[in-house]
């Protein structure tokens, strides 16, 4: 086969790139930017022991950006570690044994997936008010005693929402598990649980971890759900993007959002060697 490329098709791929990372190169440039009204760009910024890096030092020192990021980061490893623990779970009862809702469980797996997120917000949301409503009238829960949104509801969403995933990235590591070693562990005298823990879990670990950091990343990023879940002292970065969006936009955003997507790469970047190791 000819190795030679078609000169449309390197054009082509490049306005794709372009189209595709151009907003974030240039987000990137005015994490810099002198000029604090973030319209056009006036030069780098070269103020106090910082220099050029003013804008980040001024995020770190904002309290409220460090309490948004507790707060995304404890949500994102909450949920992780939940999530990948039922997925895991769901992926292996799906994968080995059949029982009368097998189908319907594999066809709801695609529901979170392919339904916008607005409407698995909205959904969860109901969800939540009806159910809190009725237990603090069953209750007979007042003030900061009763039910309501916050850092709980938020972390429960993204449970929800990262299960398929996880689920459908083991299932995939399963379908090439070869079931005779589980059966030569214990013809050697291993339980089940023993098992699991020095043979399955070993070899499915690529898989497990690659489903992991989708659901970290998932939960770093996500908007809507977090929008309609959170309450008072849940706000999380994205949710505080969105409220300085709506005052002023100064570099500080930018710097904020430079360090976010850096953040995100580095785990997509690690999600994809971990899914090349398993081919």
């Amino acid at each position: 086969m000819s190795n030679r490329r078609s000169p449309g098709l390197v054009l082509a791929t490049l306005l794709v790139y372009g189209f595709l990372y151009a907003p974030i190169a240039v987000l990137m440039i005015y994490a810099f930017n002198s000029s604090r009204t973030n319209v056009v760009f006036e030069g780098i910024v070269n103020q106090g022991p910082c220099g050029p890096f003013y804008w980040f030092c001024v995020l770190f020192k904002n309290r409220e950006v460090l309490n948004a990021a507790k707060n995304t980061l404890t949500i994102a490893f909450t949920s992780t570690v939940v999530s990948s623990i039922i997925g895991t779970m769901a992926a292996l009862a799906l994968q080995r044994y059949r029982f009368p809702a097998k189908t319907f469980s594999e066809a709801a797996l695609y529901i979170p997936i392919v339904i916008p997120e607005i409407v698995m917000g909205i959904g969860i949301l109901v969800l939540f008010s009806t159910t809190f409503t009725w237990l603090n009238g069953l209750l007979d829960l007042t003030g900061d005693r009763r039910f309501s949104l916050g850092l709980g509801t938020v972390i429960l969403s993204h449970i929800a929402f990262s299960i398929p995933f996880v689920t459908l990235v083991v299932r995939a590591r399963l379908h090439g598990f070869d079931k005779s070693v589980e059966e030569a562990a214990m013809d050697l005298g291993a339980n089940e649980v023993t098992t699991f823990w020095r043979v399955t879990l070993p070899i499915i670990a690529p898989g497990v971890l690659s489903g992991a950091l989708l659901a970290f990343t998932l939960s770093l990023d996500d908007f809507i759900i977090t929008f309609f879940t959170s309450g008072p002292g849940s706000t999380t970065l994205p949710i505080y993007v969105y409220g300085l969006l709506r005052r002023i936009i100064t570099p500080e955003v930018n710097a904020l959002s430079t360090v976010w997507i850096c953040t995100v790469l580095i785990v997509v970047f690690m999600s994809q060697r971990l899914e090349s190791r398993e081919m």
